[in-house]
């Protein structure tokens, strides 16, 4: 009720005005499903028309938890009503109980919260560049990084200049100099680049999200692991959509059985409530930094940190990684038994999944199979041009999952009429 009194109030009376209201006011650096939601709860979402959809997307892997976790809520609630941010010009009795449980609880001695994704990247990039210098012995202003090629990283200055999207890079350089990009999933050009001795770290998404979940062959990160040992460079491994359970795993890291020199992670890490982001290093790669050298206002504030710590022991307490396993195997079983010749492929791990479709001969796309899963009840966003991405909240269980196959299928089968 007090939604639709808003609307009364604002004239506004449906998705159409909304939109418009957007397209007349904001930058148009988005290009949105034409729907307008008001609502989530667990793994559905609500328009202003209060129609009901499954969330087959979860804010690109930030609602892993579910839209409005409870345990969530209750901790913004209690932390907004106490204190929500000092700086780290002070301490505060959120960000130490924080640093400790995630440490403890993924392994590494020690962490340096952020507020997004990108900054996690940025910051992770300044510690190899800062380990290079003084831990390896690379000259001065001589460090380089090297990416994967086909990574996505955010769309800052530094983000851009890692990447092969024309939309991401034309018209913003000059860009960072230092960054190389060698194939991702080719150990033979990862190896040959570590010849350089100014090489300080390769940073890798385990699974490439935005790519349209590409992942890498079975020993790929097994590969990459021995190879930083060997010449003594630091792995970055970019987790801010696969980890916290996303693909199955409290880390993707983790079905390789390896662990990266650096972890960034980010999106789930904030519940879907906050923006929370972490970069976890060992005492070594982390003890470079002196005070004044990085940071961030918001950083560790304790509303951030209390909401982290019961978004992580939601993942934890609810068993959510072992979930997405299971109702992983569950989805992409259901996929491959659509009978349509426009799907080409079925890939993913846990529950990050994708489709390839085939282009229509009507000159239809990816975009517009997402359009007809909105009109029959379901949210998903195509990457590119022919590949749609399956992304659901972990806590969605085996029925869910049937209904939403339903309405994929039928979806599918109707478009390719």
């Amino acid at each position: 009720m007090r939604i639709l009194t808003y609307l009364r109030i604002m004239n506004i009376k449906n998705s159409a005005e909304f939109i418009a209201l957007e397209n007349q006011y904001g930058a148009h650096n988005y290009h949105p499903l034409p729907v307008v939601l008001h609502k989530g709860e667990g793994i559905f979402v609500w328009d202003v028309e209060d129609k009901k959809y499954f969330d087959f997307l979860s804010a690109y892997s930030a609602v892993n938890q579910g839209h409005c976790h409870p345990k969530i809520i209750e901790a913004l609630n209690v932390q907004s009503k106490k204190l929500t941010l000092t700086s780290r010009a002070f301490h505060n009795d959120q960000l130490g109980p924080f640093e400790q449980y995630i440490t403890n609880l993924l392994g590494y001695d020690r962490v340096l919260p952020m507020n997004t994704g990108v900054e996690g990247g940025e910051t992770a990039v300044k510690l190899a560049r800062k380990w290079g210098y003084t831990v390896k012995g690379i000259a001065s202003n001589q460090a380089k990084v090297i990416f994967a090629s086909g990574n996505f990283w955010g769309r800052t200055i530094a983000a851009i200049s890692t990447s092969q999207d024309e939309d991401s890079y034309a018209d913003f350089g000059p860009f960072v100099p230092g960054f190389e990009i060698v194939e991702y999933n080719n150990i033979e050009a990862l190896e040959q680049s570590f010849q350089d001795s100014n090489v300080a770290a390769f940073m890798v998404e385990p699974i490439q999200g935005e790519a349209g979940v590409i992942m890498p062959s079975d020993n790929y990160l097994k590969q990459v692991r021995a190879l930083c040992i060997k010449y003594n460079v630091l792995w970055i491994a970019d987790e801010v959509q696969t980890g916290l359970g996303r693909t199955g795993a409290m880390l993707c890291c983790d079905h390789a059985h390896v662990k990266p020199d650096i972890l960034i992670l980010g999106k789930a890490l904030g519940g879907g409530v906050f923006p929370v982001s972490a970069v976890l290093a060992s005492n070594e790669v982390m003890g470079v930094l002196h005070p004044g050298q990085h940071g961030s206002t918001f950083g560790g504030n304790p509303l951030a940190c209390a909401v982290a710590t019961a978004a992580l022991k939601v993942l934890v307490e609810e068993s959510l990684p072992q979930n997405s396993s299971e109702m992983g195997e569950l989805f992409r079983k259901g996929l491959k038994e659509i009978n349509s010749p426009i799907v080409k492929t079925v890939r993913g791990k846990g529950l990050l999944n994708a489709i390839d479709i085939e282009p229509f001969g009507n000159g239809k796309t990816a975009y517009d199979v997402c359009i007809a899963l909105k009109s029959n009840g379901l949210l998903a966003k195509q990457t590119h041009t022919h590949t749609i991405r399956f992304a659901p909240p972990l806590t969605i269980n085996a029925g869910q999952i049937e209904e939403a196959l339903q309405i994929i299928n039928f979806s599918i089968l109707e478009i390719a009429k």
